[in-house]
């Protein structure tokens, strides 16, 4: 995958919202789904789009939420974002999505990505995800972009 591509594809995440990530249900592939917005003066309707990170060998997800905050967020009121009483304060889970923000960028000079690399026999780029809940660090050989229809069910087997 050509790099300056890649860099391509994920500035057009900045500031959407992450509304799943996870392996595939064949556990190979990583995606991240993304619930992509425009300006409404623009007229550009929003969208569903999966980022699909092909080969992906190491898949990391870590909180950025502070041990402080989440403390106060064990409550399970909070996982629910209609029912969640503002007076327990804490982190409301229930938001159903989280912002890219700061957003998602290649590792440079990757030790992981050049390994595995080595050992593959196939280019591979890490990239690290960054939203307000959980930073994320992928290791993938490709990355694949697609609108999916509302109600997209990543999880659905036959």
């Amino acid at each position: 995958m050509d790099t300056a591509l890649l860099e391509q594809q994920l500035e057009e995440t900045f500031d959407h919202a992450v509304v799943h990530h996870g392996y595939t249900n064949y556990m190979r592939d990583y995606e991240l789904i993304i619930y992509a917005t425009a300006d409404p003066r623009t007229g550009i309707p929003p969208a569903y789009l999966r980022y699909l990170f092909r080969y992906c060998v190491e898949a990391r997800c870590e909180t950025s939420v502070a041990a402080g905050t989440w403390r106060e967020s064990l409550d399970d009121r909070l996982l629910d974002h209609e029912n969640a009483d503002p007076d327990l304060g804490g982190y409301v889970w229930g938001v159903k999505c989280h912002a890219m923000y700061p957003g998602a960028e290649p590792v440079r000079n990757s030790k992981a990505a050049d390994r595995w690399s080595k050992e593959i026999g196939i280019d591979f780029h890490e990239v690290r995800v960054e939203t307000d809940a959980h930073d994320l660090t992928l290791v993938f050989s490709d990355l694949e972009v697609s609108e999916v229809p509302v109600g997209y069910a990543p999880f659905v087997t036959d």
